[in-house]
């Protein structure tokens, strides 16, 4: 039989604290492949177990186990590669069971020499032993010796070997806790270890020839384990809150307690049994799951709200050699609404005036055993009874959770001085959990009386009366009561609000008369309704407000009315006009529409009429008419034949676009239209005053004889300066001042005389060239005149000249202003000449200014307007004409 190598794993320690019998870990035992009869296999040792009553089985009937734990085969067996597994169990007086697996198992073969022969041989076997374990907190002696590592190269070679190990445990943290027998291969620990520090140790074996120092084989992986012993209690994990609602069902699920140990998994040492060590009579905890749950319904919140449960948690499935722990867990019940609000006092009283409203009367107290400021606490109230009218409200406090109750419509005291309400106070959430019902109480309000105005029967009274009823009729009496007195003495009546004045008020009795004519179709009566508005005052001078509304019927007072005017359009194929005329009545039916309309006798044969509709007919020309204005008799009647003869002026036009035409046509002028009437003559205005700039004249002084009178026309005066602007007074007659009107800067008027050469007369005086015309002097003009010879048949009838032409035989009908017209010429000449004087200082700048002869060749003629006069006169009196002439003389002195 080949050597065999049994490696047994664990050594067997009871542990002072240790209390339990069972059989730690497993074993790997190395076995030949072949195992005869009474082959001894393994031995167990049992730990913590009283040797008397200790009891050691096996699981497969192929092996044997004595009392002192030796394993031994009962007939012979072939282990395979795969190896074999059975268990030994272990049990003592504890009645607790342990077990523990025993792997047996082969060294494996490897095929060592096998190059190129083709052959096959019989191959070395390779050291490979299962994995080694070490028992945490063996407490030695140390060192111990823990498992022999042989490698059979040593045959092969035929040398002596040694071992060397190195890995965690050796020259690795935790370092110097594994060693080796170089020359033996025994491996030794040399102290304690944690398992939950250090669970697996993985060390390097290699073997040496001692005189060669070669490696004789492969180095070896050997894999250490450190058996677990139950020295960790188990733990909580979380703080242990929890809630649940009170009055809940038994059974309701509080909360699970989690935990955690350090141990093992999947072992006894982590297989906790949970316990509750207090309020076992409420709450209940699954001794498997740590799920918490009730026990009872009698949870009451107001009664207490916390509650503290000690939970212990053991392991080893909780034998009395498992590790516990204990906490304490709070459970707090959360509020449901199982206590309805209730009133403190069986009965509440209030009072309150009569015709208050808006007004707080009564505050109600409530008491709630449910959590404060949460749905279940907070109050409702309800008015179940009393409130029919709608008299009152009630309310909530936020802060203090009372009832309010107001008032809300006025109460009257005489009608009602007692009224007798029910109030029932809810929550916002329903009841639940509970039997009780909302509670109700009983409220008694008392209406105090105050000293009130009157009030009328009907505070508003509706009369129905006819339209233009006589005056002083009766229509009705509006009378009011005083409240306390229950009688109308005292009250006096007032009309407040009457906008038309018809009714008059009596105001002792109350009596309504018609003061005015009632007209429904006012404009104070709309849809029929007029309205009074009535004050009673008691002897108190407190006072009602009524109103009495009129209802006022129709009357058949108004007559059809047609428009007054209207045109119609001819026809230009028959010449025949007609046109629609509309009648309106302020009366209603069956006062008013549908109309009847007619031609009044005796025009049938020129207007005819023919229905419409109900407020309208159409009027039709019969025979041609010319286009003008006329007269057309129409009578309109209403429903009730009510009506009258009605004249319509009539236009009969032609039309364009519906409107009439006007055949003949007038133009008048705007603005524009006269402006640019007058902008000619304006020019012509503007072209004198510029040819009067180039007016020549001598600076001869021409003598004229004084006739010692002005005509009435020029006048001395005292002005010595410059003054304001004087218009010459107008010495010719109507039709000629037209022309030659104006002041000494008026227009310039050139004559053509017949036979003669053209002269320009200035304000009636005639020049030409440079002074008066040789051939007609003043004087001859004069006597011209007087003898007629500038008749018609000399002159045709006029004078002509640029830009004007005068009737002559018109400036000559009248002597007189003919005479002025001349006399006021020489003074003029005068004054011109005079003014030229330039040796005269007095004038200073005013003086006239010579100007440059242009030569001959205008078509106009000679400008010259100032010529000299040849008669020494004495011309002072020309000075008082003023700064206006002045001007004229520096216009037209001659060069």
């Amino acid at each position: 039989m080949a050597k065999v190598l049994i490696y047994t794993v664990c050594s067997m320690l009871v542990m002072s604290h240790v209390e339990t019998c069972y059989v730690p870990g497993s074993q790997y035992v190395l076995v030949p492949e072949t195992i005869p009869t009474g082959y001894l296999i393994t031995k167990v040792e049992a730990v913590g177990c009283d040797s008397k009553s200790l009891r050691l089985t096996v699981s497969d009937p192929t092996f044997s186990i004595d009392s002192s734990g030796a394993v031994a085969a009962l007939r012979p067996l072939w282990v395979t590669t795969k190896g074999r597994t059975f268990s030994v169990r272990a049990q003592d007086y504890s009645g607790q069971q342990t077990e523990m697996e025993v792997h047996l198992y082969i060294p494996a073969i490897y095929d060592t020499d096998t190059k190129g022969t083709g052959l096959l041989r019989r191959s070395k076997r390779r050291w490979g032993p299962p994995p080694l374990y070490l028992l945490e907190n063996d407490s030695g002696p140390f060192p111990k010796d823990l498992e022999t590592v042989v490698s059979d190269s040593v045959v092969k070679c035929q040398c002596e070997v040694f071992y060397e190990i190195s890995g965690p445990g050796v020259d690795e943290h935790p370092v110097g806790l594994f060693s080796v027998i170089p020359d033996t291969g025994m491996l030794k620990v040399h102290r304690t270890v944690d398992r939950e520090e250090f669970p697996k140790f993985r060390l390097r074996v290699e073997v040496f020839n001692k005189a060669t120092r070669q490696p004789t084989d492969d180095p070896l992986n050997i894999e250490i384990e450190v058996d677990d012993m139950n020295d960790n209690a188990p733990e909580f994990v979380d703080q242990l809150q929890f809630t649940v609602l009170e009055h809940c069902d038994t059974g309701t699920v509080v909360g699970k307690v989690n935990t955690t140990d350090k141990d093992k998994a999947d072992t006894e040492h982590v297989k906790i049994n949970y316990q509750l060590l207090s309020n076992k009579d409420l709450f209940a905890i699954n001794a498997q799951t740590g799920v918490i749950t009730t026990v009872s319904k009698s949870l009451d919140r107001e009664v207490k709200d916390t509650y503290m449960v000690l939970v212990q948690i053991k392991d080893l499935s909780g034998r009395p050699q498992g590790l516990t722990n204990t906490a304490t867990a709070t459970i707090s019940l959360t509020d449901i609404n199982d206590n309805p609000p209730t009133f403190k006092s069986s009965s509440l009283k209030a009072t309150v005036k009569e015709n208050e409203s808006e007004q707080l009367i009564l505050r109600i107290p409530v008491e709630d055993k449910d959590l404060i400021n949460t749905p279940n606490w907070i109050s409702k109230f309800v008015i179940t009874k009393g409130n029919e009218n709608g008299n009152f409200r009630i309310a909530t406090d936020p802060k203090t959770n009372e009832g309010l109750l107001y008032v809300t419509k006025p109460l009257d005291h005489e009608k009602n001085p007692n009224v007798k309400l029910e109030i029932q106070a809810r929550n916002e959430a329903e009841l639940s959990g509970t039997s009780s019902q909302w509670m109700s109480i009983p409220v008694d309000v008392t209406v105090t009386d105050v000293d009130e105005g009157p009030e009328f029967t009907a505070p508003i009274m509706r009369l129905t009366i006819k339209e233009n009823l006589p005056n002083g009729t009766v229509i009705g009496t509006y009378k009011a009561v005083d409240p306390e007195t229950e009688t109308s003495e005292g009250i006096k009546y007032y009309k407040v609000d009457e906008p038309a004045a018809w009714i008059n008020l009596n105001r002792d009795t109350g009596e309504l008369r018609v003061a005015n004519t009632i007209d429904r179709e006012s404009h104070f009566v709309k849809d029929g309704i007029y309205n009074i508005t009535v004050k009673a005052v008691d002897a108190t001078a407190k006072t009602g407000m009524g109103k009495v509304v009129l209802v006022i019927e129709d009357e058949n007072d108004n007559e059809p009315r047609v428009a007054p005017e209207m045109f119609m359009c001819e026809n230009k194929d028959t010449n025949l006009a007609s046109a629609v005329i509309v009648a309106e009545d302020g009366d209603q039916t069956p006062y008013s529409a549908p109309f009847r309309f007619s031609v009044a006798t005796g025009h049938e044969d020129v207007w005819s009429m023919n229905y419409l509709n109900g407020t309208a007919a159409t009027l039709h020309q019969v025979k041609e008419l010319p286009s003008g204005f006329y007269k057309v008799p129409v009578m309109v009647t209403d429903l009730q034949g009510s009506g009258r003869e009605q004249t319509v002026k009539v236009r009969l036009c032609q039309c364009r676009d519906g409107v009439c035409m006007d055949k003949e046509s007038s133009v008048s002028f705007g603005p524009l239209g006269i402006l640019a009437m007058l902008l000619p003559l304006l020019l012509l205005l503007l072209l004198f005053l510029v040819l009067g700039f180039f007016c020549l004249t001598t600076r001869d002084t021409a003598e004229f004889e004084d006739l010692g009178y002005s005509g009435g026309n020029l006048l001395t005066s005292n002005i010595e300066g410059p003054g304001d602007e004087v218009d010459c007074i107008p010495v010719l007659p109507s039709d000629l001042q037209q022309t030659v009107k104006g002041s000494v800067k008026g227009s310039l008027v050139n004559v053509a005389w017949p036979g003669q050469k053209s002269f320009s007369t200035i304000g009636g005086q005639s020049m030409h060239g440079g002074g008066f015309q040789q051939g007609l002097s003043t004087t001859e003009m004069q006597d011209y005149t007087n003898t007629n010879q500038y008749n018609t048949q000399y002159f045709g009838n006029q004078f002509t000249g640029s830009g004007a032409t005068l009737d002559y035989r018109r400036v000559t009908q009248d002597s007189a202003y003919h005479h002025n017209w001349l006399t006021n010429g020489v003074y003029l000449d005068q004054k011109l000449s005079y003014m030229g004087n330039e040796s005269d200082g007095r004038y200073a700048d005013d003086i006239i200014h010579s100007f440059r002869y242009e030569g001959a060749g205008s078509a106009a003629g000679s400008v010259g307007c100032c010529s000299d006069h040849e008669e020494d006169n004495n011309l002072d009196f020309i000075n008082t004409l003023g700064p206006k002439f002045n001007r004229l003389a520096d216009v037209c002195k001659k060069t």
